[in-house]
């Protein structure tokens, strides 16, 4: 049975450049053999954060919060690809990470950041780290940065120039570790049911 993995993007620009890295990253999953798929906060369209997902009654929670709650208990493993803005992080995919908690625990995470400036948005990548663990998530050392986005990937997804070939060659060990640790968890989980 292939790695259940969730690409999760949370821009909700108009002319985002992100959506490009997000795709790309989901697509080489796949050809890795992952069962990976993209979701996209613009897209499920969660409100503002007012209740978390846990705190509506059973069967009460809105359609689309019920639906990713369902995939997210259901993955394996999560990529988290991460904008930068104004040195912190994307509002979109922090509002839809915090509809959820229990959900999310004992698998890992990864993350791959983004900006259209040299910093690759590594400022919000790290800042994700502490986030993502105290959401009871294991986050991978390995990190994808990636500077220049509109020139790095281009209108078709494709990796190009010198920031599209630094992605290309990073990729392999960044999917290797995260994978590592999804079989590991996986592991953990069929041998012993979580602690609480």
């Amino acid at each position: 049975m292939s790695d259940r993995i969730l690409v999760l993007y949370g821009s909700y620009r108009r002319d985002r450049m992100g959506i490009r890295l997000a795709r790309w990253l989901t697509k080489q999953l796949n050809e890795r053999g992952c069962d990976a798929e993209l979701i996209d906060a613009q897209a499920v369209g969660l409100p503002m954060l007012d209740r978390m997902y846990k705190e509506y009654v059973e069967g009460e929670a809105p359609e689309a919060m019920e639906a990713l709650a369902r995939k997210i208990v259901a993955a394996d493993g999560f990529l988290f690809v991460t904008g930068e803005y104004n040195w912190g992080m994307q509002p979109g995919l922090k509002n839809l990470t915090d509809h959820f908690l229990e959900e999310w625990f004992w698998r890992p995470a990864a993350i791959a950041s983004y900006s259209a400036g040299r910093l690759a948005g590594a400022r919000s990548n790290s800042m994700w780290h502490p986030t993502l663990s105290e959401m009871g998530m294991v986050v991978t050392s390995s990190t994808l940065t990636v500077g220049q986005i509109g020139k790095a990937l281009n209108a078709d997804d494709r990796p190009q120039g010198e920031g599209g070939a630094a992605l290309e060659r990073a990729f392999p060990r960044f999917a290797d570790d995260l994978l590592w640790w999804v079989e590991a968890a996986k592991a953990q989980r069929a041998r012993r049911d979580p602690p609480y």
